[in-house]
């Protein structure tokens, strides 16, 4: 059975891409069959998979306007077991067209009814804004998780996240669930860094995965060489991060089909 999980927060420098890009590799570092989508124009996802954007023939952009099926537009990574569905600036596009579309909210859900079978963790990494691309990726989901960079202002502009996954779950999506919140950027040396992280876990509880993102400069290097950090330098601390939150995941996975097999 697939898992759709959403990495979205509208707050751009959160980590976010970082996130999908990293999370999805250590899952197929773990053997589970992963798919990568890159739901955001500027791509950043794509290429940090060693995919040139401006090279890819066929993107997202042709699948939610529906001229091409999902399946004839998946990539190879390095990784076995690691495909992704690329992006480019022709992603941009999409939110205008579909913006008098029937049933244009789904439009995502719609291509990914036939992957169901072929993977166990597809992975949507979100613009970062709450626009028709994100909504579109929120109703695709089963839950959503949330970065949240330890700095000032890390809680702003979460009400505005939350409140549209409230109004997703209301009207779109009533499966829709909060996979987590994941502290990334954190820096042990600096004190509004602790702050920021224990305000987060006062306030979300037990939603906070156990798993923090160092600020790692060999994290911070690895997109550039077009490479995810396991591939890049395993040894890394961000590596050991990441990996260590695939296993968070990969485990509330278990315990939430445990239960509804019960």
């Amino acid at each position: 059975m697939v898992k759709v999980i959403c990495v979205a927060n509208q707050k751009g420098g959160v980590g976010k891409t970082t996130t999908a890009v990293n999370l999805s590799a250590s899952l197929a570092v773990a053997e589970k069959k992963t798919l990568l989508i890159d739901c955001d124009p500027q791509a950043n996802a794509t290429s940090g998979l060693g995919v040139s954007p401006e090279q890819v023939a066929k993107n997202l952009y042709q699948v939610l306007i529906g001229k091409e099926n999902i399946a004839g537009i998946i990539c190879p990574t390095e990784l076995d077991y690691l495909q992704l569905v690329p992006s480019n600036q022709e992603l941009i596009g999409a939110e205008i067209e579909l913006v008098n579309t029937v049933s244009r909210e789904i439009k995502l859900k719609e291509a990914l009814s036939s992957l169901t079978n072929k993977f166990e963790y597809i992975i949507l990494d979100c613009p970062p804004s709450l626009g028709l691309l994100t909504i579109n990726a929120l109703t695709a989901a089963d839950s959503v998780l949330i970065p949240v960079q330890c700095e000032y202002y890390a809680m702003e502009g979460l009400s505005q996240l939350l409140k549209t996954i409230e109004l997703v779950t209301r009207s779109l999506n009533s499966a829709l669930a909060i996979e987590g919140f994941v502290l990334t950027m954190f820096d042990s040396r600096n004190n509004i860094c602790h702050q920021v992280a224990d305000e987060v876990r006062e306030h979300f509880q037990d939603k906070v995965f156990a798993t923090v993102v160092h600020r790692n400069v060999r994290l911070s290097e690895s997109p550039s060489y077009g490479k995810p950090i396991v591939l890049y330098d395993i040894s890394s601390k961000g590596a050991v991060n990441y990996l260590d939150l695939a296993k968070e995941i990969i485990a509330q996975a278990r315990r939430f089909t445990k239960r509804g097999s019960n």
